[in-house]
């Protein structure tokens, strides 16, 4: 993993706490505690967590129902982290929202590699729902694409366009057929618009439109971006 982890663990038991905490610091971890869970939403509402780490057992407020209410209003992992290590307990855990269920006592290096391991989980997952093409990745949510690991600075008008020629890669795209498929275009823009957008997408890609490694012009008819390798 890349940077610190940022870590939430809800433990009531400050020697159990300190423990982890002083051994997750040397995995470039920073733990932050919370004994008391009636404040949890509010805490995860003003801060950014990587993840949570959730004991059961808690004053006032039992760790199940805990769970769920953070499952429910937060897309953050969560790692049961409980004695209680009934069957029921952890297919409850699970059914509730939890990532992963440990039950204690346990070695902090099964925590460590458990954190490690559902994090890389999550990564992964996240990057299957961005389409990726060679050295190109789409971030629909974000409308952000990257090339060779890096994010491009696009208007709309150039996320739309380079967008539509990765996604129809290899195929012959004129002019129209731009304008009519892209957001933020208009006929009113006029078809030469689009080759002002075009050169300027070659210039931020550094594509030679003489040689171009990527977007080629197709006399008399319009665009296509070269085929290339995708990755999923």
């Amino acid at each position: 993993m890349e940077g610190v982890i940022d870590i939430l663990m809800v433990e009531d038991d400050p020697v159990i706490a300190e423990l982890i905490c002083n051994y997750l610091a040397n995995c470039e971890m920073r733990v932050t505690v919370n004994s008391d869970p009636t404040t949890v939403i509010s805490q995860l509402e003003k801060s950014h967590f990587d993840l949570i780490i959730l004991d059961l057992t808690l004053p006032k407020m039992d760790g199940l129902f805990l769970c769920e209410k953070i499952a429910g209003a937060f897309d953050i992992p969560i790692i049961i982290s409980s004695a209680r290590d009934g069957v029921s307990d952890k297919i409850l855990g699970l059914d509730k929202g939890a990532d992963d269920y440990l039950p204690k006592p346990y070695d902090p290096r099964e925590l460590v590699a458990r954190i490690y391991a559902l994090l890389r989980r999550i990564k992964n997952s996240a990057q299957t729902k961005n389409n990726h093409f060679g050295d190109f990745v789409i971030d629909k949510s974000k409308m952000i694409i990257y090339f060779e690991e890096a994010p491009l600075a696009l208007t709309v008008a150039e996320y739309g366009i380079l967008s539509l020629f990765l996604e129809q890669r290899g195929i012959v795209l004129s002019r129209g057929a731009i304008l009519d498929a892209v957001d933020g275009l208009s006929w009113e823009s006029g078809e030469r618009s689009i080759d002002v957008i075009i050169n300027r997408i070659r210039s931020k890609l550094g594509d030679n439109p003489r040689a171009p490694k990527f977007i080629e012009s197709i006399r008399g008819v319009g665009y296509r971006m070269k085929l290339c390798e995708t990755t999923l």
